[in-house]
């Protein structure tokens, strides 16, 4: 084994990566004096709901694309071939769901947080737990994906790690605590061009110096890592086309669908129209950046075989092993590798910049305004400030303390994976079942977060206890993007097949999301009908897709509507438009309503629209636990 070799920057990289944090944070600066100067929560939160369909797709994307994914694909095809490639079969539905299904309810419920939607569908008992479930989740992931990239970067080029962690932390927190969400996307766009043009120079001159493109492929082939269709319906094998084109599509829901970080997105543009048109857009892009991934492993493999930098000692892990790769391939071409870097960490900001939004979104709207006397809008303008400035100062923090976790930052790294199942079947338990209740929900979240975490770190710990250091080879897996990263440990040797709670723990970590979301629904359903299910009549109108009305469309009439919701999204969501989220948004403010108040209100939307409607979940529903 060789020593770890240090390959280091010249001086034009180095301005190349300053100049992409000060061009980020210019334009920070510029949305903090422009426009309406960010003086509205509106404006701060949801860019004034004006955002255009193609800023906002590069933002989705952006933030699909982190570091850890960058750096994660190329070696994942380098060591496995080029199986994880059909993960872009699961974009189709992982994106047409979402566009379809989960932005018309939320854009015509005109929300700011998504857990608005739960206390509209359940309780405000719901509201909180799915916030407070998202938080912890974030502020955990957040530090990681800032960390693990100046990690590896200080261990290949001797780049300094603190100097790395302290400028990029420190200008993300700038930018989007003065620029707001405007701020974020506009960031993200000029990122998205930065991260498409670093991984494209790799390819480029990698290409040239293995001898074209024709050779890589007849080396990659030679080598056996141009992988075909594998049909393995066994859910314990870790990647298939079944478990990558079919599990994918509840990673890439929980990401799309559900998570606030994206949905924020959705919810900023200008009409609903532009929001699914932007998530289309997606598609393509997704598919590109997936390809470039594959395609940079593939260049790896052609210049290294099977004699990896790796197994030689030069680096001591496989994402290390991508920016060595850089370094090696660039090292004579001065500027390339700082824009790759600059790429790299465009990634680590695009992540972080949208943590940070989207935590202050729903701290603010989730945790304080519903609990706190009514405030003036500059005031809850200025606290949404400070509270993304607060969690960019949180974000360094748990920087710091991953620096400290050791062999733990894998563990951490999976918590994200772990927690988007639960809360997909939270809202898909709320939205698709008009059956369930408050306590059906908060019962069914609680057993999918404990099934999660048992398999997620059971998983882990059993492959750590069971695996010898000759036998095992730690790789980064990258997941649908910076959203959901999971780490596992793969055994060269072959083993017998797992039985009982061992099979459990070798379930491939690509079903993860389904096997979670699929637990919380069965269980809160389960729970509901124990403790009375809801009725569709007792609903808040606009909170029920007619998903089990439309498949059942071949039933009659009155079969349908004792079975399952029927009644059509748009009826509703007008309702919801002129009235219902008003009131919600009365008592968000501090101003809770009478009974009587209530009363009259639920008469005048009785007056408005034909369909049976009832006060608010959270002034009605007391089933909470």
């Amino acid at each position: 084994m060789g020593d770890v070799v240090l390959m280091h920057f010249s001086t034009v990289d180095y301005v190349i990566f300053v100049v992409l944090l000060v061009a980020s944070a210019g334009i920070g600066l510029y949305y903090a004096f422009s426009g309406g100067c960010q003086r509205t929560t509106q404006e701060f939160l949801l860019a004034d709901r004006s955002m255009r369909c193609l800023p906002v797709s590069l933002s989705l994307l952006a933030t699909f694309q982190s570091a850890v994914a960058i750096l994660g694909a190329p070696s994942e095809i380098y060591t496995h071939g080029t199986q994880y490639w059909f993960l872009g079969c699961s974009y189709f539905l992982g994106l047409l769901i979402p566009a379809h299904i989960f932005i018309p309810v939320f854009y015509r419920l005109h929300l700011s947080s998504t857990y608005q939607y739960l206390e509209l569908r359940f309780s405000k008992s719901v509201r909180i737990c799915g916030t407070v479930t998202f938080i912890f989740q974030m502020v955990i992931y957040m530090g990681v994906v800032l960390y693990a990239p100046a990690l590896a970067l200080n261990a290949v080029t001797g780049f300094d790690l603190w100097g790395a962690v302290l400028a990029m932390g420190l200008v993300c927190t700038f930018y989007t605590a003065l620029g707001g969400l405007k701020a974020v996307i506009w960031t993200d766009v000029f990122q998205t061009i930065v991260m498409f043009a670093g991984q494209l120079a790799v390819i480029i001159v990698g290409t040239h110096q293995a001898g074209g493109i024709a050779e890589v492929w007849k080396k990659a082939q030679n080598g056996s890592r141009i992988s075909g269709l594998d049909l393995n319906p066994d859910p314990l094998e870790r990647h298939t086309f079944w478990t990558l084109g079919v599990g994918g599509v509840f990673l890439m829901l929980a990401l799309y669908g559900v998570n606030q970080a994206q949905v924020q997105r959705y919810l900023c543009s200008r009409t609903e129209k532009e929001a699914i048109m932007s998530c289309y857009a997606v598609f393509p892009c997704q598919q590109i950046v997936l390809s470039m991934g594959c395609l940079m492993g593939l260049v790896m493999y052609a210049r290294y075989g099977e004699e990896s930098p790796l197994d030689k000692g030069y680096v001591k892990s496989n994402d290390q092993m991508v920016l060595y790769f850089v370094m090696d391939v660039l090292q004579d071409l001065p500027g390339l590798p700082g824009l790759f870097v600059a790429c790299l960490f465009s990634g680590a900001l695009s992540t972080i910049s949208s943590a940070f939004n989207s935590l202050a979104t729903v701290t603010m709207e989730d945790l304080i305004k519903p609990h706190v006397s009514p405030m003036t809008e500059a005031r809850a303008t200025l606290l949404s400030k400070m509270l993304a400035l607060g969690y960019g100062l949180v974000c360094l923090a748990m920087a710091y303390i991953a620096s400290l976790m050791g062999s733990v930052l894998q563990a951490a790294l999976s918590i994200f994976g772990m927690v988007g199942g639960p809360l997909l079947g939270l809202f898909c338990l709320g939205m698709f079942f008009p059956w369930a209740n408050s306590t059906g929900a908060l019962v069914g979240l609680l057993s999918g977060l404990v099934m999660a975490f048992w398999i997620g770190i059971g998983s882990f710990l059993s492959r750590m206890s069971a695996s010898a250091p000759p036998l095992m080879n730690a790789t980064i897996i990258p997941d649908v993007g910076n959203m959901t990263t999971a780490i596992m440990t793969t055994l060269i040797t072959s083993k017998p097949r797992p039985s009982g709670v061992q099979a459990l723990y070798s379930l491939s970590y690509m079903w993860y999301s389904a096997h979670n979301s699929a637990t919380v629904v069965v269980v809160g359903l389960l729970v509901s009908f124990l403790t009375g299910p809801s009725k569709e009549k007792d609903l808040n109108p606009g909170t029920i897709y007619p998903v089990l009305g439309n498949l059942l469309f071949f039933l009659p009439q009155n079969y349908r509507e004792k079975l399952c919701c029927v009644t059509p999204l748009d009826d509703k969501s007008k309702v919801m438009d002129q009235q219902p989220y008003q009131m919600a948004q009365k008592e968000s403010n501090g101003i809770a309503g009478t009974k009587e108040e209530d009363k009259l209100r639920e008469e005048e939307v009785e007056q408005k629209s034909a369909q049976p409607t009832c006060n608010l979940a959270h002034t009605l529903q007391e089933t909470a636990l």
